[in-house]
């Protein structure tokens, strides 16, 4: 799932972190890549891959509904979703993986059913941002 927004790197991670808590989603964790290869290779490798977020954002109930329905789906939590934008882009991209590989791994209709809610929660945040930008 993909957006691409005319938005400013720094103002769209602030309109997916608004419109992830709209639709219940807190963030748990944050990776600021960017960050971690100029520190860990270097600022040529920092330059290269541009600011990079990685947001681990997490909806209590549809997480404790999977793992209720299948404990092994914890090595999918949180959702991930990928701020990005390289030096001289005109867009920032927004993008995470669709629930419904969660639901490719299982065979619980519980899973499936947490995987279809996700997804459309997360579909809907990502067109909130690239609707008001």
């Amino acid at each position: 799932m993909t957006t691409q927004v005319p938005l400013s790197y720094p103002d769209a991670v602030e309109a997916i972190r608004a419109a992830l808590a709209e639709q219940g989603f807190g963030v748990l964790t944050e990776i600021d890549i960017r960050k971690t290869f100029t520190g860990k290779l270097g600022p040529d490798a920092g330059d290269a891959v541009g600011d990079y977020v990685i947001l681990g954002a997490c909806n209590p109930n549809l997480a404790s509904r999977a793992l209720a329905a299948e404990p092994q789906m914890g090595a999918l939590l949180p959702c991930n979703v990928v701020v990005r934008r390289a030096q001289g882009a005109d867009a920032t991209t927004i993008e995470a993986i669709d629930p419904e590989t969660m639901a490719q791994l299982s065979t619980s209709d519980g899973v499936k059913a947490v995987a279809d809610d996700a997804g459309t929660r997360l579909r809907a945040a990502l067109a909130a941002v690239s609707q008001n930008s």
